[in-house]
C-alpha cells in the first residue's frame, strides 16, 4: 500500500510541476484533448496504462 501512496504522490508532484511551469501548455493540451474523439482518448489511455504497468514490472523484477 505504501508503494501505491508513493506513486500517487509522484503523480501529483509531476502534475503540479507541469501546472506551475507550463500553465498555457496544460490549457492547450486540455483544449486539444477535449476535441479528440472518445476512441482516440481510450486508446491513448490504454497505451499509457500498459506502458506504466510494463515500467513498474521491469523495475520490480
Amino acid at each position: 500500500m505504501s508503494d501505491f501512496v508513493a506513486a500517487l504522490g509522484l503523480v501529483l508532484v509531476i502534475e503540479g510541476v507541469a501546472y506551475c511551469l507550463f500553465p498555457d501548455g496544460v490549457r492547450h493540451m486540455a483544449r486539444t484533448a477535449s476535441l479528440l474523439p472518445d476512441k482516440s482518448l481510450r486508446i491513448g489511455g490504454l497505451a499509457a496504462a500498459v506502458l506504466g504497468v510494463a515500467i513498474v514490472w521491469l523495475v520490480r523484477h
